[in-house]
C-alpha cells in the first residue's frame, strides 16, 4: 500500500473515530461474511458500531488521542467496537458476544480503552461485572427514596392510630 493511500485511510479512519473516547478491540478473524452481517445488525438494534481496521493504521490514526492505548502492542487486524448507552453496557454486550458458542465462537475481546487507560481482556471481562448507568440510575433513586418513604410511614403511623382511636369514639357515643 503506498504512503498516500495508507495517509488517506489513516486520515478516513482518524474522522469515524473522532469524537469516540472508550471502546473494546476485539478478534473476528475467522467469522464468515453472512455472521458478520448478522452481528453487525445485532450491534445496530443497541446503537453499538462495529468495525474491522488493521492494527496500525489504526495506531497511526488514534496517535495522541484517548483510543491510542487501545491498539499498543497488536498486530494484524482487529474489531473496533464502540457505542452503546455508557461503556459498561457496551462492554456487557461483548463479553456476552464473547461468550457464545457457534457461529461466533471467533469473537474474543483483546482489550480496550477507558478513559485513556489501556484495559486487557481479563479488565474488559471485569468490568462486565460491573452495573450499567440505568442500574447505578435505579440504585441511587432507591437510596435517595428510601428514607423519604420511611419518614411519611413514620408520621402517618400515629396518625393514623389517633384517627382509628378517635373513630372507636364516636362510634361508641353513637351508640
Amino acid at each position: 500500500m503506498s504512503k498516500f493511500v495508507k495517509d488517506m485511510l489513516t486520515k478516513d479512519l482518524a474522522s469515524r473515530l473522532e469524537g469516540v473516547e472508550d471502546c473494546v478491540v476485539a478478534n473476528v478473524i475467522g467469522i464468515d461474511s453472512n455472521t458478520t452481517t448478522a452481528l453487525r445488525r445485532r450491534l445496530r438494534e443497541k446503537d453499538i458500531s462495529l468495525m474491522v481496521v488493521k492494527n496500525s493504521l489504526a495506531a497511526r490514526a488514534t496517535e495522541g488521542t484517548a483510543l491510542g492505548p487501545a491498539f499498543e502492542g497488536l498486530t494484524g487486524n482487529a474489531a473496533v467496537v464502540w457505542g452503546a448507552s455508557d461503556f459498561v453496557t457496551l462492554v456487557k454486550e461483548v463479553t456476552a458476544l464473547d461468550k457464545e458458542e457457534g457461529e461466533l465462537e471467533c469473537f474474543k475481546a483483546l482489550g480496550g480503552v477507558m478513559d485513556g487507560e489501556k484495559l486487557t481482556s481479563e479488565k474488559v471481562a471485569e468490568i462486565s461485572k460491573w452495573p450499567s448507568r440505568d442500574e447505578q440510575l435505579s440504585m441511587l433513586v432507591g437510596q435517595i427514596l428510601g428514607p423519604g418513604s420511611q419518614l411519611v410511614a413514620q408520621i402517618n403511623g400515629p396518625g393514623s392510630q389517633l384517627a382509628g382511636q378517635v373513630k372507636s369514639i364516636v362510634e361508641k357515643g353513637e351508640e
